[in-house]
């Protein structure tokens, strides 16, 4: 079953890309464009809760198939290194909302500034100078402006709507007793708005709680 639900996250978001890239006229009149540029950061989030699936061994039992899944998804999001989140997402588990939380950011609670440290933190300069190798090749055949509005923006979209649900809502202060002792709170029970939110992550004590539970089955431990 993991195998085919991330095998099927990685080929819908490569489909609805290639579709939106060479078919979907830019206009920005028609309501459709922005359906579309919503539906590819939907995908490019599960692109990456993919990656975060293999982190935990959950896609399969093999080890080299989960990596080899992650690697590839890590990759397709945004050039990230699967090693580099790997590490740091298991410093995350060890130490959750505390200093030595790499996702953390206790100098300031705001959004903003806490998505900014965050973005700062896992950019690399090999990151960036990939995605900008990877632009130019896909101006040899799309449009330069659909890249920027299919490729480009869902991917922003994508990163603020795994922060916002994923990080920052569940580990933000104050750590109230009900989070303990993960340092990690919850949504209310609507498995509608945890699906189409975050792909269930913002149950996100219960993923802490039990980190074995793949995404699609947090549901249940609600």
């Amino acid at each position: 079953m993991g195998i085919i639900i991330s095998s099927l996250i990685i080929v819908s978001w490569g489909t609805h890309l290639y579709y939106c890239l060479w078919f979907f006229p830019l206009d920005f009149t028609n309501p459709l464009l922005y359906f579309h540029i919503f539906l590819q950061a939907y995908l490019y989030t599960g692109l990456f809760i993919t990656g975060h699936e293999a982190m935990h061994g959950n896609i399969t039992k093999s080890k080299t198939v989960n990596d080899n899944f992650g690697r590839l998804s890590s990759f397709l999001f945004a050039g990230l290194s699967y090693n580099k989140l790997l590490a740091n997402h298991y410093k995350h588990h060890n130490n959750p909302g505390e200093t030595d939380d790499p996702d953390f950011y206790k100098d300031s609670q705001k959004f903003i500034v806490w998505w900014a440290v965050f973005l700062f933190r896992y950019t690399t300069i090999l990151q960036l100078i990939t995605m900008a190798v990877i632009f130019n090749v896909l101006k040899i055949w799309f449009n330069e402006a659909s890249i920027f509005i299919f490729w480009v923006i869902p991917a922003f979209l994508g990163t603020m709507q795994l922060f916002y649900f994923g990080t920052y809502l569940p580990h933000k202060y104050p750590h109230v007793l009900s989070m303990k002792p993960h340092n990690a709170r919850t949504q209310n029970k609507n498995h509608l708005w945890g699906m189409l939110s975050c792909y269930f992550f913002g149950y996100h004590f219960e993923h802490h709680d039990s980190p074995g539970t793949p995404w699609w089955k947090l549901y249940k431990l609600k």
